[in-house]
């Protein structure tokens, strides 16, 4: 039976060895990565929310308070 490939570094595209650190080659990869999330590089889309507004000085367009 055939292994599935294993996709590559998602950071420098290297081959992935097994003792890599999963999903990385190398740890510098890792960090890499890490790094990107802390300074804001990656963020996970969201929509506005009244949460997101307590004064409601959102435009109507993108609040979500049931009132449009």
């Amino acid at each position: 039976m055939a292994s599935a490939k294993t996709p590559p570094c998602p950071i420098c595209k290297r081959v992935l060895v097994a003792t890599s650190p999963k999903p990385f080659c190398s740890q510098r990869c890792a960090d890499v990565d890490l790094g990107a999330w802390v300074t804001g590089a990656y963020a996970i889309p969201a929509d506005a929310s009244v949460e997101d507004d307590p004064d409601g000085v959102l435009p109507d367009s993108t609040r979500d308070d049931g009132e449009h």
